[in-house]
């Protein structure tokens, strides 16, 4: 089965670039090519594609709102980023958004073919330098907030816990308390 994959990249040379180097992959072929977020969504309509690649930078409207309305009429487009920002805030908007993938534009060819493969697999994938940026921010939020299963329950439910996992039946629990 061949990937139909439209290109959203507000750079001509980028979209060229990325045609020509798609097309001689066998199993992927691009349907379109289009320089900004609104074009996108309705290109989107028209050629259906399996994956949009995505510029988040682009005129018109951005790709992360394009990306959120191209997902809210059809959940089965998938989006991959491909961008020069590697904030923590782009990723997580345009992962919020519903893109699939993201990658950062310095990445070889490779890495995007196995993203589109990926993705069009129904899996996610994130470039290794995103991968650290959003474990980083993970870290932090866990530290700061301190999720761990004990840390929600009061000193006094904490010891009724114990107490059942020793086995101890509710009338033990009870006048143990």
């Amino acid at each position: 089965m061949t990937i139909k994959i439209l290109l959203a990249d507000d750079h001509k040379i980028m979209r060229e670039g990325l045609k020509a180097l798609i097309e001689k992959q066998g199993d992927m072929t691009v349907v379109g090519e289009t320089d900004n977020g609104r074009t996108t969504v309705i290109m989107v309509r028209e050629l259906s594609p399996d994956i949009v690649i995505m510029d988040i930078s682009m005129p018109d409207m951005n790709g992360i709102e394009a990306a959120r309305q191209i997902i809210s009429k059809d959940p089965r487009i998938k989006i991959i980023a491909l961008s020069v920002h590697s904030d923590k805030r782009f990723v997580s908007e345009m992962l919020n958004a519903g893109a699939s993938g993201y990658l950062l534009k310095d990445c070889a060819f490779g890495e995007l073919v196995d993203a589109v493969r990926a993705v069009f697999s129904n899996r996610s994938y994130l470039s290794p330098e995103i991968t650290d940026v959003m474990i980083k921010d993970y870290k932090d939020i866990l530290s700061k907030e301190n999720l761990s299963a004990f840390s929600l329950l009061t000193q006094r439910e904490r010891e009724v816990l114990q107490l059942i996992a020793e086995g101890k039946t509710t009338k033990e629990i009870a006048h143990l308390l």
